[in-house]
């Protein structure tokens, strides 16, 4: 079965190529790695002292993040195993690097059989753990053929995903028989692996890794120290609006343009998804006749407090949903994305405001506006009045932010359920196997 993927790997990369060539050198999206994600290629670290190994997996930046307390506590509790880490894209290799220097850290190779093997015989892990998903079919099916164990943590099935998954079901109940555990986020997503086919006693609902994760002090030294540069006083009304795909740049900026009338100390920070998009945004704020600075550019304390805050660097927004009054998460208004992390900002205490496309964190967005803890608009319209409401109501900002710190800390304590998973496999032992 190896070969017919390998086929049809190919067969899209030779019609995909020419746009692949052209994104790659006109971006310089993707391009770093290549080599070794085609060949398998783990580069120059050596694990051959005879400890085992766990393989974690961490798409970007996100999945980065989340992977921090696991981390932690598996190293914590299993001091006699080497830790290594992967990632698929250069901002995740980057922010991999910054958040675990003591860890080897490479790029996870592309889904050929020869790629997978290699990276599989090179590394030699007895457990794999992947953060949310990333169910790639060769590797899965070496993984098993050299006996090592594959975990999912904090599980999740977008119903867009679950639909797909549907229509193939066979081949979808197949593959994800080879995965040992899925520590899943909710009972829905439990009940969606168990209906394409996982058995019962391999899924596990443990919560959210996500929650356990989070920085709830606006006084730790990074926010502070963000503070400090942008001289962020206390009677500003700091409007963070992050993780933003088009058009949700030019709706905050045309809101930002009405209500810097009415509220003269209302400050914006405006933080793109994805880095190839910086000057993209940058041309807009100049086109807009709006004064900004760039974050990648300040050396030195910020002098003009008056503009546009750009920030334009990986790996900051955490520190800075701490600065927010109000936080508005992207990827919510366009309709494609499906929406961004909304518990960072929620965990500050910021108030939290986000649209109507949030299916891919479906579950925190219910458990959030159920508990009066942030608020869903429908349409740029809405955004508009909810923020100028809510920049006029001391009150009403501090008790949508009481009520979003008590929501994450209650639901705190994924990372020891997901632990108690893990270490169910690991007493069960390393599953003889050799490499397919």
């Amino acid at each position: 079965m190896s070969f017919l993927f390998d086929l049809c790997y190919l067969l899209a990369l030779i019609v995909l190529s020419p746009w692949v060539i052209y994104n790659g050198w006109s971006t310089g999206k993707n391009r770093r790695g290549l080599g070794t994600k085609f060949f398998g290629l783990t580069k120059s670290f050596t694990l051959s002292d005879g400890h085992p190994v766990a393989w974690f997996h961490g798409v970007s930046v996100g999945e980065v993040h989340l992977l921090r307390p696991v981390i932690a506590l598996f190293r914590e509790r299993h001091r006699d195993w080497h830790c290594v880490l992967s990632t698929t894209t250069q901002t995740g290799f980057e922010e991999a690097c910054k958040c675990f220097p003591s860890l080897p850290v490479f790029y996870w190779p592309f889904d050929f059989s020869w790629a997978v093997r290699r990276a599989l015989r090179q590394i030699n892990p007895a457990l794999v753990i992947l953060a949310e998903g990333e169910l790639w079919p060769n590797f899965l099916m070496a993984a098993k053929a050299q006996g090592v164990r594959v975990a999912v943590i904090n599980g999740r099935l977008s119903p867009r995903s679950f639909r797909r998954y549907v229509r193939v079901r066979w081949l979808a109940g197949y593959l994800l028989r080879h995965v040992d555990l899925f520590a899943v986020q909710t009972e829905d997503y439990a009940r969606c692996f168990r209906t394409l086919g996982v058995p019962s006693e391999r899924v596990q609902v443990t919560g959210s890794v996500k929650y356990d994760g989070l920085a709830m002090d606006r006084r730790n030294p990074r926010t502070q120290e963000l503070r400090r540069l942008f001289r962020v006083e206390d009677e500003d009304l700091i409007w963070i609006v992050g993780s933003t795909q088009a058009p949700e740049e030019t709706v905050a900026l045309q809101i930002f343009t009405r209500l810097k009338a009415k509220y003269a100390n209302l400050r914006l920070f405006l933080v793109p998804r994805q880095r190839e998009r910086f000057d993209e945004v940058a041309a807009l704020l100049q086109r807009f006749g709006q004064r900004f600075v760039r974050r990648s550019k300040l050396e030195a304390p910020l002098t003009d407090r008056s503009a546009v805050l750009l920030l334009d660097t990986i790996g900051e927004l955490g520190a800075l949903w701490g600065l927010a009054d109000v936080a508005f998460v992207g990827g919510s208004l366009e309709g494609r994305r499906g929406g961004q992390n909304m518990m960072e900002p929620a965990a500050y205490g910021a108030a939290v405001v986000f649209g109507p496309h949030v299916w891919n964190f479906r579950d925190t967005a219910t458990r959030l506006v159920e508990a009066g803890a942030a608020m869903q608009i429908s349409d740029a319209q809405e955004l508009e009045s909810v923020v100028e409401r809510v920049l006029g109501n001391s009150e009403e900002r501090q008790r949508l932010g009481s009520r979003a710190r008590e929501l994450v800390r209650s639901q705190q304590g994924a990372t020891e359920r997901t632990m108690a998973g893990l270490d169910g496999l690991l007493r069960a032992g390393h599953r003889p196997g050799k490499v397919a």
